[in-house]
This record gives C-alpha cells, sequence and structure tokens, in this order.
C-alpha cells in the first residue's frame, strides 16, 4: 500500500486525513504544533485553564468539531507531533523533533502548511512590544497571556476585529483599532464578500460589538510608526482627514493578513504563478489540488482561503489523491466540495481588497527603517544596492547584495515587502522583480541534524 504522508495539522490536514482513513488508508500525519488544530483552532498548553468557547466566540462550535474529528481518528493514523519538516528531497522528508534528525519516505504526499502573517515594515516595528496579529492571537490561545495591558491593534486585517474582541475579552484594554485600508475599500469589494455572507456578518459582528464596547475604530489610517525608547509607548498614525494622531499603548498587535507558507511545496516541485490580487507569488494547482506527480496542495499553504476553506480543501485533495490511486470518489461530493472552496476563495479575495496590502507604504518608508531584522538590513541599503551602476532588479540579486532575506526567517517575513521595495526602486512591476528562492533548511536548525542526516545516507 501507498505511503501517504500528510504535512500540517490544522484543519487542511486533519480533513485530509479523515477521508483517508475512511478510504481505510492509514495516513502518516507530520504537525510542526504540539497539538492538533493549527494556529487558528490551535488548543491551549496542557493544565491552561482557559474558557475556549468563550474566546473562541461564533467559531466555537467549528473549533469543538474539529478537535472531536482528530480525536476519533488518532488511533488510525501515525501522528508525529511536535515535528518540524525542514526539507523535502526525492520523495522524502526532512524532519527535527525533539533534537532528533530523521527521513520520513513517502509515495504521495499532501501539504497543509497553513499560512503565516505577512508584514509590511514601518518605523519602530522592532521595538520591543511590537508583535504580528498571529503572533498576538497564538500567545493568548496557546499560554492565556496578554502581549500587554493597552493595546493598538494596526494594519490591514480582518483579524484585527476578531483578536481585538479576544483581547478585550480576556482583559485588555484595546486603545484602538487602527485599519489601514479606507470604508470606501470594503464598499467596493462587497460583491465578492457576499460569496459568503454567514462570514462577512460575522465581521461586521465584530466591529460593532468593538464599537458599542467604545473601541475607538479608525479606518483609512496611514501608518506613520511605533514609537518608544526602550519598548512600545505609543503609535503615531495620520487618520483619514488627515490629521496626525498619537495613540499611546504598551502593545501593538500589527499585520496586513495572511500569506501561504510554500516553501515546502516549492521544494517538492511545485511551480508558481503571480496573483495580482493578492500581489504574491502562489504555487499552481488544478481544482482539486493537484501541484505535481503524487503532490497535493489543500488549505492557506496553497492560497489563502480561511479555515472553512481548509478543511474542504483538505478533502478535495485526499480525494484526488485516492482518484489517481484508481479509487475514485461520488461525482456529486466532489462537485460540492469545489463549490464551497470556490465561493470562499471568491471571499478571500475580495477581503484582499477590502484589506488592501499597503503598497504605498512601502514607496514611502524612510531609509532608516529596518526592511530585514533577521540581519539588519535597511531599506536604505537596498535602495543603495539598487541605484548602483548595473544594479539589481530583481530580489534574488538584491539578497546576494544586502543579505536581506538570509537571516533566520529565510525571507518569510521580509519577502513579500523586499519585491515592493525592489518594484519602487527600480520603477518595475512587482510582478518583474520575481520572489526570493525557497532552500533547505526552511526554518532553522542546529548543524548536528543536517551531520546527522548526512550519515545515514
Amino acid at each position: 500500500m501507498s505511503k501517504v504522508v500528510i504535512v500540517g495539522g490544522g484543519p487542511a490536514g486533519i480533513r485530509a486525513a479523515s477521508v483517508l482513513v475512511e478510504a481505510g488508508l492509514r495516513p502518516v500525519l507530520v504537525d510542526e504544533g504540539r497539538r492538533a488544530g493549527g494556529q487558528g483552532y490551535r488548543a491551549p498548553a496542557p493544565n491552561l485553564d482557559l474558557d475556549m468557547k468563550s474566546l473562541m466566540g461564533t467559531e466555537a462550535d467549528k473549533y469543538s468539531r474539529l478537535h472531536a474529528l482528530f480525536a476519533s481518528m488518532r488511533e488510525r493514523i501515525d501522528y508525529h507531533h511536535g515535528t518540524l519538516v525542514w526539507g523535502v528531497h526525492e520523495r522524502a522528508l526532512h524532519t527535527l523533533a525533539d533534537g532528533v534528525a530523521r527521513t520520513i519516505p513517502y509515495d504521495a504526499l499532501i501539504l497543509a502548511t497553513g499560512a503565516t502573517d505577512r508584514i509590511m515594515p514601518l518605523p519602530g516595528w522592532t521595538l520591543p512590544g511590537v508583535f504580528t496579529l498571529g503572533g498576538a492571537q497564538v500567545i493568548l490561545k496557546d499560554q492565556g497571556c496578554l502581549i500587554g495591558n493597552r493595546v493598538v491593534f494596526l494594519g490591514s486585517s480582518p483579524l484585527l476585529f476578531l483578536a481585538a474582541l479576544q483581547y478585550r475579552k480576556s482583559g485588555a484594554s484595546v486603545a484602538a483599532v487602527v485599519d489601514t485600508t479606507p470604508l470606501s475599500a470594503k464598499l467596493v469589494a462587497m460583491r465578492d464578500l457576499m460569496a459568503s455572507p454567514r462570514t462577512l456578518a460575522r465581521g461586521v459582528m465584530y466591529r460593532t460589538a468593538l464599537r458599542r464596547a467604545g473601541v475607538p475604530l479608525i479606518d483609512g489610517a496611514t501608518a506613520l510608526g511605533v514609537h518608544g525608547k526602550e519598548r512600545v509607548e505609543g503609535v503615531r498614525i495620520k487618520d483619514g482627514r488627515g490629521h496626525e494622531r498619537f495613540i499611546h499603548c504598551d502593545a501593538v498587535a500589527y499585520g496586513h493578513g495572511l500569506k501561504p507558507e510554500t516553501q515546502l511545496a516549492e521544494l517538492a516541485g511545485a511551480h508558481f504563478r503571480f496573483d495580482p490580487v493578492f500581489r504574491l507569488w502562489l504555487p499552481e494547482t488544478d481544482t482539486d489540488g493537484r501541484a505535481g506527480p503524487d503532490l497535493y496542495l489543500a488549505g492557506d499553504g496553497a492560497t489563502i482561503g480561511g479555515a472553512d476553506a481548509a478543511e474542504a480543501s483538505g478533502a478535495l485533495a485526499a480525494h484526488a489523491l485516492l482518484a489517481d490511486m484508481g479509487r475514485p470518489s461520488p461525482e456529486p461530493e466532489l462537485a460540492r466540495l469545489r463549490r464551497q472552496v470556490g465561493r470562499l476563495r471568491r471571499f478571500q479575495r475580495g477581503l484582499a481588497r477590502a484589506f488592501a496590502w499597503p503598497v504605498s507604504q512601502a514607496a514611502a518608508l524612510p531609509d532608516e527603517t529596518i526592511a530585514c531584522r533577521c540581519e539588519a538590513v535597511t531599506v536604505g541599503e537596498i535602495r543603495a544596492a539598487i541605484q548602483t551602476p548595473l544594479g539589481p532588479r530583481e530580489v534574488n540579486r538584491v539578497k546576494a547584495l544586502t543579505r536581506c532575506g538570509m537571516g533566520r526567517c529565510q525571507g518569510r517575513f521580509c519577502g513579500p515587502a523586499l519585491q515592493e521595495i525592489v518594484s519602487g526602486a527600480c520603477g518595475e512591476p512587482v510582478a518583474d522583480v520575481g520572489r526570493l528562492r525557497s532552500q533547505a533548511p526552511v526554518k532553522p536548525i542546529p548543524l548536528h541534524a543536517v551531520s546527522e542526516l548526512e550519515q545515514t545516507r
């Protein structure tokens, strides 16, 4: 029997595993997390008295159902938790768990690697007390901790309102929710947003709840910088009317939506295309998630769609794998899943317009702003490299000259901003300046792990 490996223990990975289990297979599920659920449906640390039902709000039933589904099939899968997949080579995953390197071969691979925060650099964003939106939620859900007592939620993302509401329920004072996209953009995107009216209604409900609680909601703002001597003391913005304001706070949750984690997909052989709506390079797949021979992509690791789309696309990927094994699934079920995924991903494209990636912010960044915090590369150093005689016009060449993207995150966080900075500095469309190529290890590992791996070959 073919060895099927799934990477990712979130909604997409769990749902893919359940379809395969129902078909009589025993898949291997490799999960970097210590507990299944992924980021959005993260389970709290053991013995932590955290009311997840209250924290998850309208998503509480889905949260419970997903964890119940995983529990029901736990004994029928090979579950490798706390296991980092740092490379893919010759139909094998290179992994690290508790300091031990291991190779996991596969005959078919489903990647459900999820997403991470997308961040545009900002003066002061490296100060202690600035967290990504996703990071702020992880700290709350996993450990029941707050990033600060008086928090500003800043950026352009629907997570601004959800995270702010979760923090307020947990006892934090929300100083303001500052959205850098104007309300008019949300009205323009309404046609696509109506593709999922229930999700849209939840978003409106979050805003309404915050407004009724007296939380200032500022739309169409320009983020000017985070200020403080040794840590965050406040945020300076220009509101939608052009008035500068200083908002006192001791922490900032900052972000501009999500970007797929596509490094393993590239190493496994997927091809990429530029998406002008998300302004990201995304892996190419067919309708059901096929990305190459015996390679399937699901969930936000393929394209941003949200938790419901992740589950449905995980099921589709598993059905596609079964069909390629000569075990086709009922067409009505496949048609239903395809409609669901298509509708929800259309909604996410509407969100990409309603909560826009701040391209103009990249062009306006002061030269002294840190672009790559791993290597402490400034925006000015990137621009200077481009402006030299015969200067580079492609991001990988800029990376080679400046080290932007060579640090611990391997460009996972600075990569999208680097594309915009290079595009603005050389006057080329962002699609033409390329993307940072992925290479193993996709995340930091100790040197002994590579040495041990070489010895086993």
